[in-house]
C-alpha cells in the first residue's frame, strides 16, 4: 500500500515537471533558450535539436545568440526557426543568429494566457489520472485480501492529500507563468 501511494507521488511530481517544461516552452516577450528546445534541423540526415548544434545565449534581455558549432549549419537552423510556430524572425550575420523577441500584444498575451490554461488543465487530469490507477490498485489489494477497509480508506485519504497538494502546485506555476507574460 506505502509503495501504491510513493508511486503515486512520483508520477504526480513527473506531471509537474512536465507542465514546467512545456511552460517553458511558452515565449513571454524575453530572451529564453528553452523555446529552442522543441525545434529539430537535419543534421547528416538526423533530426537534431539546435541545442545540441549550437550554443544559444542571451546577449540582452529580449535577443538570443545562436552560435553553431559547424558554420554550414547556419542557414539550415535559421530555416528551422522560421519554419517553427514561434513567430520570429532570426537575423544572420554569417556566423551566428540573433533572435530579437518583439514585445508581445495585449491580444498574444491573453491568447497565451488562455494556452497555459489549458496546459494546466491537462496537467491536472493527468494527477487525476494517477489518483485514479493509484486507488485502483488499492481496492485491487483489497479485494484480495491483502489489506483492510480501514487500511483502504487511509490510503485514500493520503492519495487524496496528494492530489489536492498536486493540483494547487499546478495552480500556483500556471499562475506564475501567466504573470509572467501578462508582466509589460
Amino acid at each position: 500500500m506505502e509503495q501504491t501511494i510513493n508511486t503515486a507521488k512520483d508520477k504526480m511530481g513527473k506531471c509537474i515537471l512536465a507542465l514546467e517544461s512545456e511552460l517553458g516552452t511558452i515565449r513571454a516577450g524575453r530572451a529564453n533558450p528553452g523555446v529552442l528546445d522543441r525545434i529539430s534541423v537535419d543534421y547528416y540526415g538526423t533530426a537534431t535539436p539546435v541545442n545540441q548544434l549550437a550554443s544559444v545565449s542571451v546577449a540582452e534581455a529580449r535577443i538570443l545568440v545562436v552560435s553553431p558549432y559547424d558554420g554550414s549549419m547556419l542557414s539550415k537552423i535559421e530555416k528551422a526557426i522560421q519554419a517553427s510556430d514561434l513567430g520570429i524572425n532570426p537575423t544572420n550575420d554569417g556566423r551566428v543568429l540573433r533572435i530579437v523577441f518583439p514585445q508581445l500584444t495585449e491580444e498574444r498575451r491573453k491568447e497565451l494566457c488562455k494556452t497555459i490554461s489549458k496546459t494546466c488543465e491537462e496537467s491536472k487530469v493527468a494527477v487525476r489520472n494517477v489518483r485514479r490507477d493509484a486507488m485502483d490498485k488499492i481496492k485491487a489489494k483489497k479485494k484480495s485480501g491483502e489489506i483492510t477497509e480501514d487500511d483502504v480508506k487511509d490510503a485514500e485519504k493520503s492519495i487524496q492529500k496528494l492530489t489536492d497538494k498536486y493540483t494547487e502546485e499546478i495552480d500556483k506555476v500556471g499562475a506564475a507563468k501567466e504573470k509572467e507574460i501578462m508582466a509589460i
